[in-house]
C-alpha cells in the first residue's frame, strides 16, 4: 500500500525482476484490466461456437485495443494452450522491443529487451517455455518466458527475417532470412558450442536445410504435422524441404509475392475431423491476389485457393468456424469472408494502417491483428461470455 514499507526480496523471487520490474515502464493500456495472474483459471463450457450464426448474421464485438509498442507490428503468435486452458500471446515489432501478453485478455506480461534492431518475427515454443525472435540487428534470441532473460543468441551475417519451432519440441529452433539460407539448430547443444554468458552461437552451428536453393531473403518458416518437413516463403515461391535429406522435394511459385504464410491449427481439445483440414494444421498463405490453404500431414494438399478484388497483406483462417480473415493492401481494414461460397461477410475497422499479421487463437474463441500502426485489437469470435467480453450489448467497431 502506498507508503508502507516494502517486504525484503527473497533469492527466489529475485530472478523474476528483470522481466516482470518492467511494468513500470510500461504504456497504459486500454480497455485492459491489470495484468492477472499466469494460473488463472476459466471455465471451458462459458463460450461456444455458433458457426450457423457467424456464417449468416455476423455479431461484432467491440474489440480489445492493445498499446505499447511504437512502431509497426509486423508479426503476432499464439501459444499452445496450457492446461488451465490458459494461453499467450507474443508480438515482434520494428521497435525492436517483442512483447508477452496474455493471450485472453491482451494484458502486457513482459518486454524482452536485448535486440539492437527491428524484430521481424516471434514465436513461442511448444511449452511456452522459450520464445524465439528474429531481427534486423543480424541476430536471432532465444528467451526465458518465466523471467525474461536472454537465454542464446544466434548470430547470422545479415538480416534475419523468420524463426519456428517444430509442433511438439522445443529443443528445436529453425531461422532465415536475407542471408537466403534456412538453418535448423538444436538448442539442446548451443552451450557447447557458444561463448560468454547469454551464450552466443555462431550460425555455422547451425544445420543448413536446403543449400542454394533459396534466391531471395526468407521471410516465413513454418513447421509441418510432419517433423521432417518444413515449408519456407521466399520473395513469390513455397519450398517443401526435407530435413533428413536437407533437400528441397517441391515448390510452387504463387501469383505475387508472399505476405503472409502460416500454420493454422486449433489445440487437439477444440479440433475436429469436420474442420477445415480434416482436423489437421492448414498452411495458409497470401500472395498478390490471392489466397492459398494446403492441408495433410507435410501441408501438400491443396484444399483451396481464392482470388480476391485487392492485395492482401495477410490471412488466417477459422478452421471451425469455415471463415478466413484478410488484411488488405494499402488498406487499413480486415475482411472476414466465408470459406465454403467466398461471400464477404463482415469488414473490420479500426485500425490505421495495414494489417500485416492475424492470428486465432489455440481455441480459435479470438483472433488477433497486428498494424503498421503499432497496436494489436484482438476479435471475439464465440457466443456468450469470453475474457473480457462480458455478452450484452454487441456494435460495430469504430
Amino acid at each position: 500500500m502506498p507508503g508502507s514499507e516494502a517486504p525484503p526480496l527473497n533469492p527466489a523471487a529475485r530472478r523474476l525482476l528483470p522481466f516482470h520490474d518492467l511494468a513500470s515502464h510500461h504504456p497504459s493500456q486500454s480497455p485492459l484490466r491489470p495484468s492477472l495472474s499466469f494460473a488463472k483459471k476459466r471455465d471451458r463450457s462459458s463460450s461456444t461456437f455458433n458457426s450457423a450464426a457467424m456464417a449468416s448474421e455476423p455479431r461484432q464485438y467491440v474489440p480489445l485495443t492493445c498499446h505499447g509498442h511504437s512502431r509497426p507490428v509486423p508479426h503476432i503468435a499464439f501459444s499452445t494452450l496450457e492446461k488451465d486452458d490458459t494461453y499467450y500471446m507474443i508480438s515482434a515489432c520494428k521497435d525492436g522491443n517483442p512483447m508477452l501478453r496474455d493471450g485472453i485478455t491482451g494484458d502486457w506480461i513482459g518486454t524482452f529487451i536485448g535486440h539492437k534492431g527491428a524484430v521481424w518475427q516471434a514465436r513461442l515454443s511448444p511449452n511456452n517455455s522459450n520464445a524465439a525472435t528474429a531481427s534486423a540487428d543480424f541476430t536471432a534470441k532465444i528467451w526465458d518466458t518465466h523471467t525474461g532473460e536472454l537465454l542464446y543468441t544466434l548470430q547470422h551475417d545479415h538480416i534475419v527475417r523468420a524463426v519456428a519451432y517444430p509442433p511438439d519440441n522445443s529443443d528445436l529452433v529453425a531461422t532465415g532470412g536475407m542471408e537466403k539460407k534456412l538453418r535448423v539448430f538444436d538448442l539442446t547443444e548451443l552451450a557447447a558450442s557458444g561463448s560468454g554468458s547469454p551464450a552466443v552461437i555462431p550460425a555455422s552451428a547451425g544445420f543448413e536445410i536446403g543449400e542454394g536453393v533459396h534466391t531471395g531473403s526468407i521471410k516465413f518458416i513454418c513447421w509441418t504435422q510432419d517433423p521432417n518437413i518444413v515449408v519456407t516463403a521466399s520473395d513469390k515461391t513455397i519450398r517443401w524441404l526435407d530435413l533428413p535429406s536437407r533437400a528441397c522435394i517441391r515448390h510452387e511459385v504463387l501469383d505475387g509475392d508472399i505476405k503472409s504464410c502460416e500454420m493454422v491449427s486449433l489445440a487437439p481439445e477444440y479440433s475436429s475431423p469436420n474442420d477445415i483440414g480434416g482436423g489437421k494444421p492448414v498452411l495458409a498463405v497470401s500472395a498478390g491476389k490471392t489466397v492459398y490453404f494446403w492441408g495433410g500431414d507435410r501441408a501438400m494438399d491443396e484444399l483451396k485457393r481464392i482470388v480476391l478484388p485487392y492485395t492482401i497483406a495477410s490471412v488466417s483462417l477459422d478452421v471451425k468456424g469455415r471463415k478466413l480473415v484478410v488484411g488488405e493492401e494499402p488498406g487499413t481494414w480486415a475482411k472476414v469472408i466465408r470459406y465454403d461460397d467466398e461471400t464477404e461477410i463482415d469488414t473490420h475497422k479500426g485500425h490505421h494502417g495495414p494489417i500485416w499479421s492475424i492470428a486465432f487463437a489455440p481455441d480459435g474463441k479470438l483472433y488477433a491483428t497486428g498494424s503498421e500502426d503499432g497496436t494489436i485489437k484482438l476479435w471475439k469470435n464465440c457466443e456468450g461470455f469470453y475474457g473480457l467480453w462480458r455478452g450484452g450489448t454487441e456494435r460495430n467497431a469504430e
